[in-house]
Order: structure tokens, then sequence, then C-alpha cells
């Protein structure tokens, strides 16, 4: 009996996604910051193994790609997070 129960009641009920349109922009956006922060991240290596590139200690490849990272990573967070059905 119990079985049937639960059937009507998820018959009921109308489905709905866990996160709405707003969640997944910000996760796209998160996402965005992410990749851009890795592409900015690759480079500055040598091709001979004998000669030092100083290029790999630039303020790019140090300070702002990982910055971008972790403002990409809290951005998905706050996606997770985000109430979109919330009236503020």
């Amino acid at each position: 009996m119990s079985k049937n129960l639960h059937n009507t009641q998820q018959k009921n009920s109308p489905r709905e996604f866990i996160f709405q349109k707003k969640n997944y922009q910000f996760m796209f956006l998160g996402l965005a910051f992410i990749i851009l922060g890795f592409v900015l991240m690759s480079g500055g290596g040598s091709d001979d193994p004998n000669i030092f590139n100083p290029e790999i200690y630039n303020f790019r490849r140090i300070r702002l790609a990982p910055t971008l990272v972790l403002l990409g990573l809290g951005i998905e967070i706050y996606a997770i997070l985000l109430n979109p059905t919330k009236k503020n």
C-alpha cells in the first residue's frame, strides 16, 4: 500500500530542476574565468632545456592567471548556492 501512495504523490507533483537558468549562466561565467586563467598560465617555456627563460615568472603567470582561476571557482560556488526563486 505504501508503494501505491508513493506513486500517486510522484504523479501529482511537477518535476523541477535543481538549477534554474540564472544558476547555469553563473556556472558558465565561472567556467570561462577558469579556462581564461589556465590559458594565461600556459607557455613561457624554452625549446632548449639548457637556456632559462625568465618569462615564466612574469606577472601574468604568477599573479593574474591564478587569481582568475580562484575567482572562477568562487563564481562556481556562488552559482551552486544561488537560489533563483528567492525574491529580494
